[in-house]
């Protein structure tokens, strides 16, 4: 494994971390829209790409659905989102 392979959380993990996943615009492309994540402490962990999240969960034969986009990120929670 190289140093820049990500490693992520366990799902049960994830949901220790994450508090809320948002929709929101992108802040330089107005036409794009980004899912940011926030922890308990309402800090921002990361975002997704809002297309490729949607693509990625059909991809899986999911619906677009709230449930399943939010378990497609929970599954992919970097694990360094601890430390924020």
């Amino acid at each position: 494994m190289s140093d820049n392979d990500i490693q992520f959380l366990s799902y049960n993990d994830a949901l220790k971390v994450v508090a809320a996943i948002q929709e929101e615009e992108h802040i330089e492309h107005n036409d794009r829209r980004i899912l940011t994540v926030y922890n308990y402490d309402d800090r921002e962990i990361c975002w997704f790409d809002y297309e490729q999240v949607m693509e990625a969960v059909q991809a899986e034969g999911k619906t677009t659905s709230k449930e399943d986009v939010q378990d497609y990120i929970l599954h992919r929670i970097p694990d360094w989102a601890v430390g924020i």
